[in-house]
């Protein structure tokens, strides 16, 4: 235990990674465009099944994030009461946020792969659809992590799936998967993060 402390502490990965918090409130501090391409090629990085990056990043602010908020907030109420509030509180994230991060995959795997294995169509579409979701859930977890290392706030905003054909829309991309809306920016006060379950409980050892 104490060589996993000390990992923590002395390891700038895993202390970046203990550090990270989901952050929902931000200052009005703005962030730089080194920045935000730092992180977007932090998340470009991250592992893709067989290479194909079928991520697209897309860069939301000023109008354009004044727009998802409305829509956000518009859609809210066609929800019953437990989804409406989480929404209602993903557009005031994204609305006190300096820019937003929004992630789609393209669907070029889907296609790729399903031409590619001669297997049972539907079983390849559903390979292929998981392997894009699992590609490009790497790459957010790349931009969060790459963000705390640089001081930066964020939060995945996963309950805007419920709306996902129409945030897809409104950022001019074709419907399909839709992995996150992320806003970026400086905490209007840091939070400590929950706790974690301990490692005994959710850890099995297979010999």
């Amino acid at each position: 235990m104490e060589t996993v402390e000390q990992n923590l502490i002395l390891n700038e990965t895993l202390k970046t990674i203990a550090e990270r918090r989901s952050i929902r409130m931000f200052s009005d501090q703005p962030v730089s465009e080194e920045d935000i391409r730092t992180v977007l090629q932090a998340a470009n990085q991250a592992p893709s099944a067989h290479n194909q990056q079928s991520w697209r990043f897309i860069v939301v602010r000023g109008d354009k994030k004044r727009e998802l908020v409305e829509l956000v907030n518009s859609k809210a109420a066609q929800f019953p009461k437990a989804s409406s509030v989480l929404l209602r509180m993903a557009s005031r994230s994204i609305a006190s946020a300096p820019a937003v991060i929004a992630v789609a995959n393209t669907g070029e795997l889907i296609e790729h792969g399903t031409t590619l294995f001669n297997i049972n169509q539907e079983q390849a579409h559903d390979l292929f659809r998981t392997m894009e979701i699992q590609s490009s859930a790497a790459a957010v977890q790349n931009l969060l992590l790459a963000a705390t290392s640089l001081g930066l706030a964020t939060v995945w905003l996963g309950i805007l799936f419920l709306i996902k054909d129409e945030v897809l829309s409104l950022l001019g991309e074709p419907k399909g998967e839709f992995m996150a809306v992320i806003p970026v920016g400086y905490p209007a006060k840091m939070t400590k993060g929950p706790e974690k379950r301990p490692l005994e409980m959710i850890v099995k050892y297979l010999d």
